[in-house]
């Protein structure tokens, strides 16, 4: 903790974004619980929470080869400030989505804002060792990823509460107002360099063809086998992790019947889940050596699918509450770990595609998650999709514990930072 109070006091630059972070994303919380709330009182049925997850999904996916090759041509600062600026305007229209039967509007709405999304949390990753020293760079990533994680259990319990009590004008009028202020805080973040990367490699054939260029970024990813590996497990995790973000709704309103704020407790529930990960991800961070480090997320996955099965049995919702924690705070202690290593590896030219691309893969995967959940939802229970969702997340442990033992997963080089000048962390993340 005083290292993050040390963090905040002594570099305006990492202060100004943490503040915009904190802002925008209670912000985005507000507008989740509204509108999967929105919907489903509209309708009643799973279908359209599936409907709006997709929405949200699919421009996500194509969003993000455009994203990478912006972020590492361009400047990266102006690319996430107009992000910001076009989510607040895509905010301001969900108001006009209340008193409407109809739902295409809450599709439309939901895809424009995550179209505009990689942009700037690619752009947030990208730029994040150019605003902390190499010194501050483990602190810096541990406390935006606890950030990110704390802003997750505040937001989705006030996001809840407050619908409940002053109705959904007011989430989005919150939402769209926390994206102006990211913007003014990212738009005042100053390094020496600027925040555009210095390439010799960007040709006039990759400037008028960016397919070209994204594919080197992928060629630089298959190249190196950990970060293969680590988007490989992100998308292994999605294959049950996209069921399990409609399923969050499902048993708030559905399952235990405890309305918006039931949605708002489920999700809190697995922020608290998420920060307790991230401490022990913290933890182990600083003491792992590189091949405790890879069993260490074959058994955080094992835990994670386990514990989300017996989450679904559940009938009282304290207990069900408790195991969707104990889930998500498996995924953090992989999450924290996973993300310091690709901060150590990735070289700063590659850095936007990467990002991009392995949050594209992710996205994808989640994509037909949804849909398969959301067809299933017309025949099957939430509890049995739960179980299922569990299980599929499960072989994450299996691909990365075969990878492991067959020796596919080498310690890479540092790509810009040394691994004896920084302290180690590992640090939450989603």
């Amino acid at each position: 903790m005083a290292g993050f109070v040390q963090l905040l006091r002594g570099n305006r630059n990492y202060r100004r974004a943490w503040t915009g972070q904190v802002v925008s994303e209670v912000g985005d919380h507000f507008n989740n619980i509204a509108v999967f709330s929105l919907a489903l009182q509209a309708t009643g049925s799973g279908m359209v929470v599936t409907g709006v997850m997709l929405a949200r999904a699919i421009p996500a996916v194509l969003a993000g080869p455009l994203a990478g090759v912006l972020l590492d041509r361009m400047d990266r600062r102006r690319i996430m400030v107009l992000s910001d600026l076009v989510r607040a305007v895509v905010a301001l229209g969900f108001i006009l989505t209340l008193g409407r039967s109809d739902t295409w509007l809450l599709y439309l709405l939901s895809g424009l804002l995550m179209f505009a999304s990689p942009f700037f949390t690619s752009g947030r990753a990208a730029i994040l060792p150019a605003i902390a020293s190499k010194e501050e760079l483990h602190t810096a990533n541990s406390l935006t990823q606890t950030t990110q994680w704390t802003t997750l259990t505040i937001g989705t319990f006030l996001g809840g509460a407050s619908v409940m009590h002053f109705g959904y004008r007011w989430a989005f009028l919150f939402n769209a107002l926390s994206f102006v202020v990211s913007a003014c805080c990212v738009a005042r973040l100053r390094v020496p360099g600027g925040f555009r990367v210095q390439r010799t490699d960007l040709s006039e054939d990759k400037v008028v063809r960016p397919w070209h260029e994204y594919r080197e970024g992928l060629r630089y990813m298959r190249a190196t086998p950990l970060i293969l590996g680590i988007a490989l497990i992100n998308v292994g995790w999605a294959t049950g992790g996209g069921a399990g973000q409609i399923l969050f709704s499902l048993f708030g309103e559905l399952v235990f019947k405890r309305g918006p704020a039931g949605i708002g407790i489920i999700w809190g529930c697995a922020g608290i889940g998420l920060l307790f990960g991230g401490a022990i991800g913290h933890w182990l961070g600083r003491r792992a050596s590189f091949a405790q480090y890879k069993w260490t997320i074959s058994i955080c996955y094992v835990i994670h699918g386990g514990a989300y099965v017996v989450f679904s049995q559940m009938q009282n919702f304290g207990a069900a509450l408790f195991f969707i924690g104990l889930s998500r705070a498996a995924v953090a202690v992989s999450s924290v770990l996973n993300f310091t290593q690709l901060l150590r590896t990735v070289a700063d030219e590659y850095r936007g595609r990467v990002f991009s691309t392995i949050e594209s893969m992710t996205w994808s995967v989640m994509m037909l998650s949804m849909m398969g959940a959301g067809v299933a939802s017309t025949s099957w229970s939430p509890r049995t999709i739960g179980a299922c969702a569990g299980l599929l997340s499960s072989t994450t442990a299996i691909f990365w514990g075969w990878a492991n033992l067959a020796g596919r997963l080498p310690a890479p080089l540092a790509a810009g930072v040394e691994p004896e000048e920084v302290e180690v962390h590992g640090d939450p993340l989603v």
